[in-house]
């Protein structure tokens, strides 16, 4: 710990021995650093914000969504920043004024590509910026050529919107109009060759539709039919259940007795119903009517016993029956009509393919190709009116809005160098230097400012020290010396504040 205190103490006597070459150095690094910092061109830098609506309501309707919107904004936000429109700019503003080479026209696009910024701060906002930091031009001149610029921008950004997406619109609808020729031609041909294939062979190709068609349809409403066959003859045998057990007539008699009966053939023709559902015998609705038809048929077998006038009278349920029996029997037979009318078309069908398997095969291959054809035809005339009405909602007025949120103003303050801090960094350094310098001479030179080094490097004991003494001469001069040396320093540092001074007056005062 003491030798290290020691050397410290010798560097820094070291170092105050040589203070005047600490201070020349110093000032001369800070002159010469604060000279290249003043050099240094002030950079501007512009602003602007937009709105651009991706999507409205009607462009929802014809399928134009909030990615498609974006989409294209993103294309524009990528492609303005491209050598074309860079150089659009450079001849749009200052940039181009002593420029005539494509050389130097090249030089410059490299140049600006790398100072202007396009930011998507949200879905719909836009952040352009744009900086200058011409040499050649004044503070005043850089700002407003910034401004300029980014208003430049923004006047390309505007018509890049508008007018991409017209041209894709168009180059798209040339492209759909081609290939709807080419497909029509096709199609004509196809169905040409079609209708020639069916004069000849009109059992293989009726009516427009193949021969497998026919086979697929007509098989396909075989069996369909045969369900609903299924169907009328499950009806057919409930009704028959239902007329079994109902009687047709009903005795006739007078007063309660015909009522009695009257109620018991309803509830029998009621059972006789529930059976021919399929309701099962211990069915509570089937319980309750068996137990209502056995009380009644107590009352009547009670009530014919006394007596009563005989007779008999249709029964309305027996005919009612009949009738839906007879309409089922109708729809059966028409169903069983139908099913030979599609087996023998079948029938036909498979004959013919039996026959000329060729000739079929030919058949089914004309109907595939026309219908395929048939089908790009029509999807690609979908496509071009779909895409005409897209374009025409693109192309309106309220198609997309774009606004101007913060429009691009004249800077007033730069935003690099930091001169402030460039200024003390130069002031640091000199500083650094001239203690650097004072030491580094100090190391070369061999001098020993304590007893403790000297004893080091000899290796051998120190006895004692002899202090410098001075006359009162000597101690007046060392101190005007000493007042001249903190003049200079103070004078370094008054340097440095006056031009801390300067640099925000300057700032403040550009336009």
């Amino acid at each position: 710990m003491n030798t290290l205190y020691d050397d410290i103490r010798s560097s820094l006597y070291s170092i105050w021995q040589r203070r005047w070459l600490a201070l020349g150095v110093a000032w001369g690094v800070c002159l010469l650093g604060w000279l290249m910092v003043a050099t240094i061109p002030n950079t501007y830098q512009a602003q602007a914000r937009i709105f651009v609506q991706l999507y409205d309501p009607l462009s929802a309707q014809v399928g134009i969504g909030a990615s498609d919107r974006k989409n294209t904004l993103d294309q524009v936000r990528d492609t303005l920043t491209s050598a074309q429109h860079l150089q659009q700019v450079i001849q749009g503003t200052r940039l181009g004024e002593n420029i005539t080479t494509q050389r130097q026209m090249e030089s410059a696009i490299a140049s600006l590509g790398k100072t202007i910024k396009i930011v998507a701060d949200q879905d719909n906002i836009f952040e352009i910026s744009a900086q200058t930091s011409s040499g050649k031009l004044s503070d005043a001149d850089n700002a407003r050529l910034s401004q300029a610029i980014v208003q430049k921008m923004i006047d390309i950004f505007r018509n890049e919107n508008h007018a991409a997406n017209r041209d894709s619109v168009q180059q798209t609808m040339a492209f759909l109009n081609q290939q709807l020729a080419q497909r029509g031609a096709d199609l004509q041909a196809a169905d040409q060759h079609r209708v020639a294939f069916e004069a000849k062979y009109p059992e293989l190709a009726a009516g427009g539709v193949s021969l497998v068609q026919r086979l697929e349809t007509s098989r396909s409403e075989l069996r369909s039919i045969e369900g609903d066959l299924a169907a009328a003859q499950s009806s057919l045998s409930s009704i028959n259940g239902q007329l079994a057990g109902t009687p047709a007539t009903l005795p006739g008699s007078s007063g309660v007795v015909g009522g009695t009966r009257s109620a018991l053939a309803q509830a029998e023709a009621e059972l006789a119903g529930m059976r021919g559902r399929g309701l099962t015998e211990n069915h509570p609705d089937v319980i309750e009517v068996r137990n209502q038809i056995a009380s009644l048929r107590q009352q009547v077998a009670s009530e014919g016993n006394g007596g009563g006038s005989s007779g008999s009278i249709p029964n309305p349920s027996y005919t009612s029956l009949q009738s839906i029996k007879a309409d089922r029997e109708a729809n059966l037979m028409a169903l069983q009509a139908r099913k030979a009318s599609i087996e023998g078309d079948l029938n036909q069908a498979a004959a013919a393919q039996a026959t000329n398997p060729d000739v079929a095969s030919e058949a089914q291959t004309i109907s595939r190709d026309y219908d395929v054809l048939k089908q790009q035809y029509d999807k690609l005339l979908s496509d071009r009116e779909a895409l005409k009405l897209r374009g025409t909602v693109e192309n309106s007025d309220d198609g997309a809005k774009f606004q101007v949120i913060d429009p691009p103003r004249i800077p007033r303050t730069p935003i690099a160098p930091n001169r402030g801090l460039l200024l003390l960094a130069v002031l640091v350094v000199g500083i650094g230097a001239g203690v650097g310098a004072a030491y580094g001479i100090g190391e070369l030179r061999s001098t020993f400012g304590t007893t403790a080094k000297l004893e080091r490097a000899t290796g051998l004991p120190v006895l004692g020290a002899i202090s410098r003494s001075l006359t009162v001469d000597g101690l007046r001069l060392r101190q005007t010396r000493l007042k001249y040396f903190l003049a200079g320093v103070g004078g370094l540092g008054g340097l440095f504040l006056l031009l801390i001074v300067f640099e925000f007056i300057l700032r403040g005062s550009v336009a």
